[in-house]
């Protein structure tokens, strides 16, 4: 890491951590605390310019050629940076046509063409590559319940990548391998433990702290022309491993594919490379169906298929979960107390709250299977296996 990227990340650390935590504490003294207008200007300047100090010296400095981790450290630093710009609203791609703020784009959009990434940080900045300095890792505030957040995601995110890699493993041993059902069981442990860390996060976050003072940061923002959407919690390939793997959803479904090509640049290029991967393969039920017929008697089915069963259903319990708790408790229910004018940047992902909480329904769906949602899902096909271990 460069001199100017270390001064930077530091900066990111103290100074820009303490801005920010103050501003909040103003905003949420107040009756309205979704208005962030005219409520500390000066410490808003402040972060402006000694952020823009740090970009442009970086921009001048150019690619040093430091690898991967050191251009991934520094999108990360600039995207916090930008996205505090968009929660403090020195910037809101509603009322211009491109970023006020042409050096942090140009930094952004370098390092991120570079490195094969959405130009503005994401999930993994603050979640699995969240570096930990002495026990403190990178935040956008030092509030608690930001804290919890990060690390409540974090150990979601981990538990979901244990899942996928177990699931994935079993490609390679087939679904009639002796070992696939002690596979299929570290999988179910997996997202059992992500049921366990959801729940924490849903009665332990603070409902008005985390709507007002932890979401805003992840609003879309522009870097250059182009908006881009906030980072999303989903923005890993493991969850989608999962689903491609289990065969709850295909790889070929209009709407489901037009998600992962969505959300493929703001995943590391290393879980890009892995879920092209998990795009060629069968899924796990269709190799199971494929074997029912003529095998579904064999202790081998039997056993497998269960432990294949208990997969699917621990992870609708963790879609369920995050669809019917944590979205409608700390999104859903707290926009409702929204003017008109709040409401309308009030998702991270950048659509309207009814298509978002649309699209989280059907991606719900699709998860447990359900017999009669929106779209197509594999509901007959698992009931078609129930009956084959019934």
């Amino acid at each position: 890491m460069s001199a100017n990227a270390q001064a930077f990340d530091t900066w990111i650390r103290t100074a820009f951590i303490a801005i920010n935590s103050a501003l909040e504490e103003l905003y949420f003294a107040q009756a309205d605390r979704a208005n962030v207008d005219g409520i500390g200007d000066p410490l808003k300047a402040a972060l402006r310019d000694e952020g823009r100090a740090h970009v442009v010296r970086l921009l001048a400095e150019g690619n040093t050629g430091d690898g991967f981790s050191s251009a991934f450290g520094v999108l990360g630093n600039v995207g916090m940076y930008m996205g505090a710009l968009r929660r403090h609203e020195l910037t809101n791609p509603a009322r211009e046509e491109k970023s006020p703020f042409p050096e942090a784009s140009s930094l952004a959009l370098h390092v991120g063409a570079s490195i094969g990434m959405a130009p503005r940080f994401a999930t993994a900045h603050l979640a699995t590559h969240n570096l930990a300095v002495r026990g403190v890792r990178k935040s956008f505030t030092s509030l608690p319940d930001e804290f919890l957040f990060i690390d409540e995601n974090a150990r979601g995110i981990l538990g979901l990548q244990r899942a996928a890699d177990a699931l994935g493993r079993v490609v390679h041993l087939g679904v009639s391998s002796p070992i696939a059902a002690q596979l299929f069981d570290d999988a179910r442990n997996a997202l059992s433990d992500v049921v366990r860390f959801n729940a924490r996060l849903a009665a332990e976050l603070d409902i008005d702290r985390f709507f007002f003072c932890v979401r805003p940061y992840y609003k879309p923002y522009r870097v250059g022309r182009t908006e881009y959407r906030g980072a999303n919690a989903g923005d890993f390939s493991g969850i989608n491993e999962i689903d491609l793997l289990l065969g709850l959803t295909r790889a070929n479904d209009p709407y489901y594919a037009q998600l992962l090509v969505d959300k493929m640049p703001f995943m590391l290029p290393s879980e890009q490379a892995r879920l092209r991967e998990c795009m060629t393969y069968r899924s796990l039920l269709d190799e199971l169906l494929l074997l029912a017929d003529d095998s579904a008697r064999q202790p081998w089915f039997q056993t497998n298929a269960r432990a294949f069963l208990a997969v699917c259903d621990m992870f609708a319990e963790t879609a369920r979960q995050h669809h019917d708790i944590l979205v409608d408790k700390f999104i859903t229910a707290p926009s409702a107390g929204l003017n008109e004018t709040h409401l309308k940047g009030v998702t991270a992902s950048g659509p309207p709250l009814p298509v978002l909480l649309r699209s989280l329904k059907i991606l719900r769906d699709y998860r447990c299977a359900v017999a009669d949602g929106e779209s197509v899902t594999r509901h007959a096909d698992l009931e078609r296996l129930r009956r084959a271990v019934a």
